[in-house]
């Protein structure tokens, strides 16, 4: 790969450009590049992988027990990536991606606009939102966020921890703290009690796929190492600055843990932001209870020219991500002349094979990994939008009493998805508290209309944009 340092380095167009170095992103780069078109992958990050491969080539977790060996196949990936011809530009921001396919990009305090024949999103997945009582205090965390630290830095959460939640995700990191010598004070499982019967029916298909005999293997070492509460129906951090202890309640008893630090999962759901903001089309999955950009077989998206791969087209997993990504390379291929359809179709076939053996098992777990109501729309005292301090009972008294309809609606009211984050931690929860009070489907409510930038970005990187005032006036418009 050829690295780029600046963004003064870019060229004004490629043929493809790549958004994300995740499985997804890192195998489209590699497969495109490999055909001969200009092509450019961006991230964020400092070094390929994505989240789940983050720190594939520079962890100092060397001993490969300790993140299993799930993590260590995105060595592979990342080896080819290192070996194409694609040009590489780490540590930036894509803050803009029109239907026209022009990119804004920021690396170091400087912007530029370049254009791309074809682009494929690979900006892979987020952690629900989980807003339960105190989940702003100091102390409190995702689980994600706790496995960056451990595997890009060595360093994992001390002192008193609690894990809580639900989902594959959440095995897997307390596993990985349990390899590193790390401890769990309790490990709380708020998966409902009811969803292995409206699991079952897929249960078949399960015990066809490759996750049974990762699940099984994972919960064992956990189940066998740690105090795990299952049947957890309400959660609760405490303190006043800082957390102290966890309260959670079992079959109707309510009980309290001391904790340093409390790690909160609740499983993963579509990075939509930048598709949203570009245009795409998005759908309710009631499903995997999230938004979903609508896309074909092949991951196109319903705008022309615009691809999303991996878990940000609806999540799939780290292996099927990689496929997905692929198939998106030899559609933009296709696209672009350098090869037949015909010759499309017979590459993709072994391909599409191995994304249905992990299809197989998706919807099992998906229906019993389904989070509780309760931990996905928040208490009227409980914060549900985080940049602006906005609890669940002031959304309820601004649907009610001012007839507020949707999200968008609700922004001129009360900012809710208006911060920093742009409603990346509180999107879901504003359109399930919105929909339970006025009594319809989260899909008839809606998500927030995004636009561009869809990171924040300085006034000082706009100025240094080669453009004419009027150009940058739009820009700065969205």
């Amino acid at each position: 790969m050829n690295t780029l340092n600046e963004v003064s380095e870019l060229a004004a167009a490629y043929d493809l450009v790549v958004i994300g170095a995740g499985p997804a992103g890192m195998a489209a780069a590699t497969l495109a590049a490999g055909a001969g078109v200009s092509c450019l992958l961006v991230d964020e990050n400092p070094a390929p992988g994505g989240q789940i491969y983050r720190g594939i080539g520079s962890t100092p977790l060397t001993e490969r027990r300790l993140l299993g060996e799930e993590y260590w196949k995105g060595a592979e990936i990342a080896s080819a990536f290192a070996g194409s011809a694609a040009s590489y530009l780490p540590q930036a921001t894509v803050w803009q991606l029109s239907p026209e396919r022009e990119l804004g990009i920021s690396r170091g305090g400087r912007t530029r606009m370049i254009r791309a024949t074809r682009v494929i999103m690979a900006t892979g997945a987020l952690e629900r939102p989980f807003p339960i009582p105190g989940w702003t205090l100091p102390g409190v965390m995702t689980a994600g966020a706790a496995q960056i630290l451990l595997k890009t830095a060595g360093v994992a959460v001390s002192g008193k921890v609690v894990l809580a939640g639900t989902g594959p995700l959440l095995w897997l990191i307390a596993a990985q703290y349990l390899a590193a010598g790390k401890r769990f004070d309790a490990i709380l499982d708020t998966t409902p009690k009811g969803s292995w019967r409206k699991a079952l029916s897929e249960l078949p298909r399960f015990l066809a796929s490759p996750y049974l005999r990762k699940g099984l293997r994972l919960m064992a070492t956990v189940r066998g190492s740690a105090r795990v509460i299952s049947g957890v129906t309400a959660l609760a951090a405490e303190g006043s600055d800082h957390l102290t202890q966890v309260r959670y309640t079992v079959a109707g008893r309510e009980s309290v843990i001391d904790a340093d630090h409390l790690l909160l999962h609740q499983g993963v759901v579509p990075n939509i932001n930048m598709a949203s903001a570009s245009g795409c089309a998005i759908d309710w999955d009631d499903e995997q209870l999230a938004f979903v950009p609508r896309v074909d077989a092949w991951g196109a998206t319903s705008v022309g020219g615009i691809a999303i791969a991996g878990d940000g087209a609806g999540i799939a997993g780290a292996e099927a991500a990689a496929e997905r990504g692929r198939l998106a390379a030899l559609d933009a291929l296709a696209a672009l002349g350098r090869i037949t359809p015909e010759e499309k179709a017979r590459r993709a076939a072994p391909i599409r094979a191995i994304v249905a053996r992990y299809d197989r098992g998706r919807a099992f777990l998906d229906r019993l990994y389904r989070p509780a109501e309760q931990f996905r729309v928040a208490t009227d005292a409980t914060v549900a939008c985080r940049c602006e301090e906005v609890t669940g009972g002031q959304i309820r008294d601004v649907v009610a009493n001012l007839n507020v309809l949707g999200p968008n609606q609700l922004k001129s009211f009360l900012r809710c998805g208006m911060g920093p984050c742009q409603g990346r931690l509180c999107g879901l929860t504003v359109t399930e508290t919105i929909a339970r009070t006025r009594g319809v489907d989260p899909a008839e409510v809606g998500y927030y209309r995004l636009r561009a930038p869809v990171k924040p970005i300085t006034l000082a990187e706009l100025a240094t944009l080669e453009h004419s005032e009027a150009e940058i006036k739009t820009v700065a418009r969205g």
